[in-house]
């Protein structure tokens, strides 16, 4: 079970501005940010041992949750607050998300995130490539902040505070590698300025969503069903990465929208030919060694084709399309639900559409699209993808005077 609150939550990080003190370029929001760090995050985990990716996808949600509770604190106070008054905010937290969290896996969501505010020993390797991760983010973004607040009295002060804070997690590989401006940095650039390409970008919306974000977006979703259909370890954590970088080539091709994609005989085709091409000579060279099968897989790379939308597993080295992943839910088939994940592709853009209908921005390409996506839901493994979608469309239509509960 899944609220339509909670869905609500997690997209208003795409309104929670960062660094809204100094003069910014562009706008930089926590939804980008938590989406740049998960994908750091992943690189960093993947060049180290004995790492738990339930425990990191998990601890990242509660972080990215708690986060969007206490979004008026700056970082720094935030970071002072925790040491000083932790126990008392982190109570806050779970009684501001209890009532909507409270259903999620019977129970057992909300109870994992209350131990994971209540004991910092718990999850503790996962915890500190998430910081790493977000350290990395962070100064990613003030790397842009930095261009236009030269003139600020101050900024100089701030800069090498954030260049120092590096020092404390470079016994992490991937970290040297990122600091080093080694291959790996021009991967986590490459992510980061997906926040530059904007959803829907041929109509005004509220709030804007990047393709970075969006990313994240659908990977919460994916975690969501796949706790609902008890996945395997591994078939959770491909669902998540999958879905994470499902759009990551688009940093190389910019966003095609769908009715321009798939409306000319043979597009959709070269576009993925295209796609082929430039992840092979742009991104892969850039992947380090030891993960670069395992990344061609998650992003739908396999005989010379790509679809990332497809249930698929491992056996014997190959990869195999299956109908249903139920017999296969074990962690040596290395599985993935590419059938839901479109699922929860789509959902995502449902809720963006509807989100801003909900605040008055009614174009026709937002209405029609929206219609458009409804129509075209599934029921995958028994989630009702398009009762979702109805029951957080009615939700945000009466303007959150509804508690709906819905089966996810």
């Amino acid at each position: 079970m899944i609220n339509p609150k909670i869905i609500d939550s997690i997209f208003s990080a795409a309104s929670i501005q960062r660094w809204n003190d100094y003069p910014r370029m562009v706008d930089l929001v926590e939804l980008d940010k938590q989406a740049h760090k998960f994908i750091i995050a992943y690189f960093i985990a993947k060049l180290e041992e004995d790492v738990n990716y339930t425990h990191l996808i998990e601890a990242g949600i509660f972080e990215f949750l708690r986060r969007v509770v206490v979004t008026d604190i700056r970082p720094d106070v935030f970071r002072k607050a925790l040491k000083q008054k932790g126990k008392e905010l982190n109570i806050w937290v779970i009684n501001k998300l209890a009532p909507s969290l409270k259903d999620i896996d019977d129970g057992a969501f909300l109870a994992k995130f209350e131990r994971f505010l209540s004991d910092e020993t718990l999850y503790k390797k996962e915890r500190f490539i998430l910081k790493a991760a977000s350290y990395l983010s962070t100064k990613w973004e003030f790397s842009i902040v930095y261009q236009t607040s030269q003139f600020l009295n101050g900024i100089d002060e701030v800069k090498k505070e954030v260049e120092e804070e590096i020092e404390d997690y470079y016994e992490l590989i991937g970290v040297r590698k990122i600091a080093l401006n080694k291959k790996l940095a021009k991967v986590i650039d490459l992510s980061g300025r997906l926040r530059f390409q904007k959803r829907w970008a041929q109509t005004p919306r509220i709030p804007e969503t990047s393709v970075l974000g969006h990313m994240l977006t659908v990977a919460i979703f994916s975690y969501f069903y796949s706790i609902k259909v008890n996945a395997c370890e591994k078939r959770l954590e491909n669902n998540f990465f999958t879905a994470l970088f499902h759009d990551l080539p688009e940093a190389l091709t910019r966003d095609i929208i769908s009715p321009v994609k798939y409306s000319v005989d043979e597009l959709s085709d070269l576009i993925a030919e295209y796609e082929i091409s430039k992840i092979e000579d742009d991104i892969l060279p850039n992947v380090p060694e030891n993960i670069k099968d395992e990344f061609k897989y998650i992003l739908g790379l396999y005989d010379g084709k790509k679809d990332e939308f497809s249930n698929k597993i491992i056996v014997d080295n190959k990869v195999k399309i299956v109908e249903s992943l139920a017999p296969y839910n074990e962690n040596r088939y290395e599985a993935i639900d590419g059938l839901a994940l479109k699922q929860c592709d789509k959902l995502s853009a449902f809720v963006e559409a509807s989100l801003s209908i909900s605040h008055g921005i009614k174009s026709k390409e937002l209405i029609n699209g929206k219609k458009q996506i409804l129509q075209s839901l599934l029921s995958v493994s028994g989630v009702n993808f398009k009762a979702i979608a109805q029951e957080i469309d009615e939700e945000f239509g009466t303007s959150g005077q509804m508690q709906m509960k819905i089966d996810f």
